[in-house]
């Protein structure tokens, strides 16, 4: 079986629509795609819809990926995502803090594409968030700059004018990584930490705010094989679930034609699959002849 558990959608920072995402896993031969977009499930009942109409079609695994704030390697907090899967989407507490998300995501978005179009940038806030859709991100901002002829990339935008840290790049408040992971769990989901060892985006979170999590209970994996992982880090993670009796989880990261990655780049075992799957209490994966 191919399992990719990490693509987004166009309700995030996805270039496919959640169909067309389905019908890429299809086309790819995944058996089990799950749909992770940032804080949002707005593309949830679009990919079952498809999922239910395309016979041969894979297996959906509805999740969502979790802007975070953990403890860095430096002491400092750091940014982390969180992937949360087959949590139940209407308790209460998580479908707030999912909604407060969001409302940051776009007043940061607004704020940063103010400071951009104060010096001369040709960027509008309200053109751009009206077309990021219900998860606005930096990505959105990115491909209005390649739009605007600014940039010629959207790797070129991140490198430069959308780099954290940048001139105009503006902090949100996300969720403290240990309240998440209790609220996934709480929801009957299980909380994966989403590629912890990506270097090449900057700073880490602290290989002991993992350890901290995972003896705590709660935590129920670790993405392990990551396109941004290298095989090094990948074992260190690896290592640490297989300890704490984590699931060890591989996926893509698919967002289309925002980065050059595959859908089914990287995939999780089956036996991984089976163990997460076991782990969930809110939602059951959805299948294409429609068995739960």
């Amino acid at each position: 079986m191919l399992i990719d558990l990490h693509t987004h959608s166009t309700s995030s920072d996805g270039t496919d629509t959640p169909a067309e995402l389905i019908a890429a896993a299809t086309a790819a031969g995944l058996d089990v795609v799950a749909l992770t977009d940032h804080d949002t499930t707005h593309g949830w009942d679009e990919a079952q819809a498809a999922v239910e109409s395309t016979p041969g079609g894979p297996i959906l695994v509805r999740g969502m990926e979790m802007s975070c704030q953990g403890r860095g390697e430096d002491g400092d907090p750091v940014t982390v995502h969180l992937l949360a899967y087959l949590f139940d989407p209407t308790h209460t507490a998580f479908a707030q803090e999912r909604s407060r998300l969001r409302a940051e995501r776009e007043v940061r978005l607004r704020r940063m594409i103010d400071l951009m179009a104060a010096d001369g940038y040709d960027v509008d806030a309200d053109t751009i968030l009206a077309a990021a859709g219900p998860s606005a991100g930096r990505p959105h901002l990115a491909r209005a700059l390649v739009a605007a002829g600014v940039v010629e990339t959207v790797n070129d935008a991140f490198a430069d004018l959308l780099k954290t840290g940048g001139k105009y790049y503006v902090e949100k408040a996300d969720t403290p990584l240990d309240v998440a992971v209790a609220m996934v769990a709480e929801a009957g989901g299980v909380p994966v930490i989403a590629h912890a060892r990506a270097r090449t985006r900057g700073r880490l979170l602290h290989t002991d705010h993992i350890l901290e999590l995972a003896r705590g209970g709660q935590l129920g994996g670790l993405e392990v094989d990551h396109p941004d992982h290298s095989p090094e880090d990948a074992d260190a993670l690896r290592a640490i679930a297989e300890r704490y009796g984590l699931v060890v989880t591989g996926s893509s990261d698919y967002h289309g034609t925002n980065k050059t990655t595959p859908i089914g780049a990287r995939t999780t075992a089956v036996d991984q699959f089976e163990k997460l799957v076991a782990k969930a209490a809110g939602v059951p994966p959805i299948h294409p002849d429609g068995r739960r």
